[in-house]
């Protein structure tokens, strides 16, 4: 790839991208960048001590090679954790906004410009990002919302990649590398967003980011830690858990009706078809949960399924 000229290069922007043990991966993820409609004017690859020799190949080569399109430039460390790797990269950038990048996910092209554009756009904006679109293990469209602080409450709502503001970064102390077992980007987004009034991350509505889902990776693996992690991030940030209160109640509320609706609906349609509910279910329809909205729901799984029943299955249980 012959190194391009000025043109398409946003000189505004540089480019961290963080990298452990992640072989030819990172590889794909540079490429990426390389490939954008608009260039960032470096790439900044932090390598957070790998220590697999596919991997620590690939990083030599990479450091050695000239023949990107903008300046790439490669820092080697111990291993101290992404939180650790990504504050290193961003020390090292000298322009005002960052693209923070995984080193095994991968940018669509339009990446840099549509998020770039929409970060300009919005002076309370302190980092943008995109919707997903997952591969490997799971093949889907994830959403993010974005919004200001109390919507980030309730649930992280915005991917690890994202853009942002180099201020933000510096004013909040930068990702807390005591957080080890994951969180640590919703916590780094709760921090900066409080760094002033109004602010808040935005989202572009397209699938511009490629997310690798994989059984083993650290965002499943930090899922068996939830509830101690979102205790730390509740002490840790508890002026604006106490000052948005009725917005955290409220956002986990929701998240808690849309799933049991779900559950719901999929109860319904195994009973309609015959099936037998799995176990879980069964004891649920046995004995619902009350008060958080659980009798309300069996109520409507039997009625719907009564409803729909022959009249001769209907006699048989009168």
């Amino acid at each position: 790839m012959e190194r391009k000229m000025a043109q398409n290069i946003a000189d505004d922007i540089e480019a961290v991208i963080t990298s452990y043990n992640q072989g030819e991966m990172i590889l794909d993820a540079v490429r990426s960048v390389c490939s954008q409609t608009l260039l960032p004017a470096r790439i900044i690859l932090v390598d957070d001590g790998s220590t697999e020799e596919e991997s620590v190949r690939i990083m030599e080569k990479m450091q050695k090679t000239e023949s990107y399109p903008v300046p790439l430039d490669v820092i080697r460390q111990e291993n101290r954790g992404v939180s650790a790797a990504r504050n290193t990269g961003l020390r090292a950038v000298q322009t005002p906004y960052a693209l923070v990048l995984d080193g095994d996910d991968k940018l669509k092209p339009q990446y840099l410009e549509k998020v770039r554009e929409l970060l300009h756009g919005d002076t309370s904006m302190v980092a943008a990002s995109s919707w997903m679109q997952t591969f490997g293990v799971l093949d889907a469209v994830v959403k993010p919302g974005g919004g200001t602080i109390g919507a980030f409450l309730s649930r992280n709502c915005c991917p690890a990649t994202h853009l942002l503001k180099l201020e933000a970064w510096k004013a909040c102390g930068g990702y807390d590398e005591s957080m080890r077992a994951g969180f640590e980007d919703w916590d780094f987004f709760l921090s900066i967003l409080e760094t002033g009034k109004d602010t808040r991350i935005g989202i572009v509505p397209e699938s511009l980011l490629d997310y690798r889902t994989a059984p083993a990776s650290a965002n499943v693996k930090s899922m068996s830690k939830r509830l101690e992690l979102i205790r730390f991030l509740m002490e840790k940030h508890e002026t604006s858990y106490r000052k948005h209160f009725i917005d955290a109640v409220l956002g986990l509320e929701s998240i808690s009706m849309a799933r049991l609706e779900g559950w719901e609906q999929e109860m319904i349609r195994t009973l309609d078809s015959g099936e037998k509910l799995a176990s879980d279910s069964e004891k649920f329809l046995a004995s619902p949960s009350y008060g958080d909205g659980g009798m309300a729901a069996a109520v409507r799984i039997v009625s719907q399924i009564r409803r729909f029943q022959p009249r001769d299955n209907k006699k048989k249980t009168e």
